[in-house]
């Protein structure tokens, strides 16, 4: 739970309670799990968690190893470093490499030849604005002997509902998409950019930024994501 009200514009939308859609555009009855090898843990910046513009709930529906928890700058969460310690998994700071602390290293792919016997990739996402994020990783020294799993994004962010302040920044369900596909999991990260693309649309649709006489678009978007679902349940058999 968030320690600050959600006042921000569009408060006052009827919502799903779930997805935090507008309750006409919701897409809980889309939702399928994908099977991956990934596990996430979400490290949230306080009132992101309330913000309907937040794609790290993506990354939940999609993924079933997923956890999350609101960080303080003071205290850390028992439980988080319970998470971190677990023997079964492989944690990974998903951030830019130019941030690495000295003697950190930076990788830019996780194969399965990367991975210690009998343990799965757990990758943390700072979820947050990019100042926000920064200040997480700096003043949060139990993530500085992990790996920094970092990528090139060169391209512009496709993440039209904030803007990022850096023509890097991604949103956080956009991020999950290429630590996907840096483990080889090509179609799952597929999966989750249709479902990302589908919030994004769903959420415009809501906030009066696209015609709602004609919801070609959006059923065009359900499809695909159905389409690709389908295509990584396939490989997953």
């Amino acid at each position: 739970m968030s320690t600050k009200p959600f006042t921000a514009r569009g408060k006052n939308l009827v919502r799903c309670s779930r997805c935090l859609l507008a309750q006409s555009y919701c897409t809980c009855a889309h939702c399928r799990p994908l099977t991956t090898k990934a596990a996430f843990v979400l490290v949230m910046y306080d009132d992101e968690v309330l913000k309907p513009t937040n794609s790290g709930r993506l990354i939940a529906d999609m993924v079933p190893d997923t956890h999350a928890f609101l960080w303080a700058r003071t205290e850390v969460n028992p439980q988080l470093l319970a998470l971190l310690e677990d023997p079964g998994y492989q944690p990974y700071v998903v951030f830019p490499g130019e941030y690495a602390f000295e003697g950190q290293p930076v990788v830019n792919q996780v194969p399965p030849e990367a991975l210690a016997e009998g343990k799965r990739p757990l990758f943390i996402m700072l979820d947050g604005s990019w100042r926000e994020a920064v200040k997480m990783f700096r003043k949060s020294p139990y993530l500085h002997g992990f790996p920094l799993l970092s990528f090139d994004a060169g391209e512009m962010a496709r993440y039209a509902l904030r803007k990022g302040q850096r023509e890097f920044q991604f949103g956080t369900a956009e991020v999950a998409v290429m630590v996907l596909a840096a483990m080889g999991e090509q179609s799952n990260a597929s999966t989750l950019n249709a479902w990302f693309e589908l919030f994004v649309e769903s959420s415009l649709l809501g906030r009066n930024r696209r015609p709602t006489s004609d919801l070609t678009p959006r059923n065009e978007l359900i499809s695909s994501f159905n389409t690709a679902w389908q295509t990584a349940a396939g490989e997953s058999l």
